[in-house]
């Protein structure tokens, strides 16, 4: 193996699948990134055995080869490197030169033969979908997915792939995130249950105008934009039916300023309980009271104006799964419907001239008085 490569078409490189790299790991080889000199430039891969990352990027070859080398010092050391050509070279199974102006390098890999072999998936028949439109699922669902490990169904993000639209929901049993984004263009139905490492994978590499070939074989799926492909290990199991939680009779509604009510909950939920983190709010006519008793702690109080209909309503929430979804909100202005101290409430943005549709659900919590 014998190339030329200019350090910033490297340092782009390794930055692109660094990330797939885990930290820490029983794997050795895992530690590594492959660099394969091909036809037409370096193939760059790393993956954890779950997430896959693989991209090409120019350089003249004068011999093709490969080896694996360890991934955080080579990234280092191209991060470090003057901004000139890097000559490569190997010598030997696992034995590479690494020369850049008066630097000199050498580094000891593990041959190639020990690095996984990525899923088998064709891309033949993909699904194509702008970047753009992916970002925006990812970057408004994304957060509700659960970080338990009791229920691993719900560490992932569930996304429903049809013919003229798509929708992505997450959730961990208290909050919940769905969004749906028009497509055109696509083919049969999919339904996928994607870890969001990966997805955060996705919204790293790819730029919004880009569009995104998406392919799945028996229990992975497979993203493919220019010469960077992304796999992952899709979790395998039956979604939660979320549509029935989602409630249809709310016949309270709230329409209140998004930055005012994040800062009066930030505010009272400093005394709240740092198990619970629950407050009290009270709905009336023109006016949101907040409360926050917790014993061994104090107490606190405070209010705001709203545009409100229906009876008076208290009802108690966790201030933390509320801040979380307010922080995704794409309007200054959001509404709430409720039914009852009891009953799940949804939150979505005011006035959003938007075309996709977004509704966020959070679970009440019980008040004692």
């Amino acid at each position: 193996m014998k190339f030329t490569i200019t350090r910033e078409r490297l340092q782009e490189g390794l930055v692109a699948v660094a990330s797939a790299v885990p930290t820490k790991t029983t794997l050795p080889v895992l530690s590594n990134i492959l660099v394969e000199a091909v036809k037409d430039g370096i193939r760059l891969s790393g993956t954890d055995l779950d997430i896959a990352v693989s991209t090409v990027v120019p350089a003249e070859v004068d011999l093709e080869g490969s080896v694996t080398l360890p991934a955080r010092k080579l990234v280092e050391i191209v991060r470090e490197l003057p901004s000139a050509a890097i000559r490569v070279a190997a010598a030997g199974e696992q034995r590479v030169n690494l020369e850049c102006g008066r630097s000199r390098f050498k580094l000891l890999g593990i041959p190639r033969d020990e690095f996984p072999t990525f899923p088998a998936v064709k891309f033949d028949g993909a699904w194509k979908v702008l970047s753009g439109d992916l970002q925006k699922l990812i970057s408004h669902v994304m957060f509700a997915a659960s970080t338990e490990e009791s229920r691993p169904i719900l560490n992932g993000v569930l996304w429903e792939l049809r013919r003229e639209q798509m929708r992505m929901v997450a959730t961990n049993g208290h909050r919940l995130a769905r969004m749906d984004v028009a497509v055109s263009g696509g083919r049969e139905s999919g339904d996928f249950i994607v870890p969001p490492k990966a997805l955060d994978q996705i919204r790293r590499l790819f730029g919004a105008a880009d569009e995104i070939e998406i392919a799945r074989s028996e229990n992975h799926l497979g993203f493919r934009c220019g010469q960077t492909h992304v796999y992952t290990r899709l979790i395998e199991g039956p979604y939660p039916n979320y549509d029935q939680v989602i409630p249809r009779d709310n016949d309270r509604v709230a329409v209140l300023d998004k930055q005012a009510f994040a800062a009066t909950l930030r505010r009272v939920g400093v005394v709240a309980s740092d198990q619970t983190h629950r407050v009290r709010l009270g709905f009336g006519s023109g006016t949101l009271k907040f409360t926050v008793s917790t014993q061994d702690l104090g107490e606190a109080q405070d209010e705001m104006a709203v545009t409100y209909e229906g009876e008076p309503l208290e009802i108690g929430f966790n201030a933390t799964y509320l801040l979380e979804i307010l922080k995704y909100m794409p309007t200054d202005e959001v509404r709430i419907t409720m039914k009852a101290p009891e009953r799940a409430a949804t939150v979505e943005p005011a006035g959003w001239d938007d075309p996709a549709s977004y509704l966020c659900l959070v679970m009440p919590l019980r008040l004692v008085d």
